[in-house]
């Protein structure tokens, strides 16, 4: 499988592009042992992905562009790091604009749930997010809009009705979640959306 993985990813880690120190690294929760299932990581991307170490946010940077990767396995490392700094703004961003396919998504998703739920590090996991009709909110998932809303600072009026994908949660606050609204990610008080 390594000699697979080292052909794959041109003897570099297919995370950040280091070439030395590289190793495979399965990508659960149902690793079966196959290169389709697997990375090769240098060791510092390694210690953080596998929560040896805690993660450095400004050592990943490189996920602008690892992950727009091709790769099913590095797409689901690259969408599982970037859900566990849900505090850098760029990282929201680039979640808010990364699409994944389902079955990707789903993976990657899996390996989320568990260890660390959806954005809710911190010791946050009994936060509930609630949309006004009491239906629970997730990450990722899309809401609309159930009246305007003035955007503060913003110069707009988001319009009722409007769409909102892939929505973030903000992990201290359950009545807050974030969103894209007329390319600006802004806050949302959860009173004024639906569950779509």
């Amino acid at each position: 499988m390594e000699q697979t993985l080292r052909e794959r990813a041109g003897n570099a880690c297919e995370l950040c592009g280091a070439t030395e120190a590289l190793a495979v690294l399965e990508i659960g929760p149902e690793a079966d042992g196959s290169a389709d299932m697997a990375i090769l990581v240098c060791a510092d991307c390694a210690d953080q992905v596998s929560g040896a170490k805690d993660i450095d946010p400004t050592r990943w940077h490189c996920l602008n562009e690892t992950a727009w990767s091709q790769v099913p396995p590095v797409q689901v490392a690259a969408y599982r790091l970037l859900s566990k700094m849900p505090e850098e703004s760029w990282t929201r961003d680039l979640l808010d604009m990364l699409y994944l396919e389902d079955d990707v998504l789903a993976w990657a998703r899996a390996g989320l749930t568990g260890t660390a739920p959806d954005e809710a590090t911190d010791g946050a996991a009994d936060v509930v997010h609630k949309d006004t009709y009491g239906a629970v909110l997730s990450s990722g998932d899309t809401v609309t809009l159930i009246k305007d809303l003035k955007v503060k600072g913003a110069g707009f009026t988001a319009k009722r009705g409007t769409a909102v994908r892939n929505i973030g949660l903000v992990a201290d606050n359950p009545a807050h979640i974030e969103g894209r609204v007329n390319d600006q990610r802004i806050v949302i008080l959860t009173e004024f959306v639906k569950k779509s």
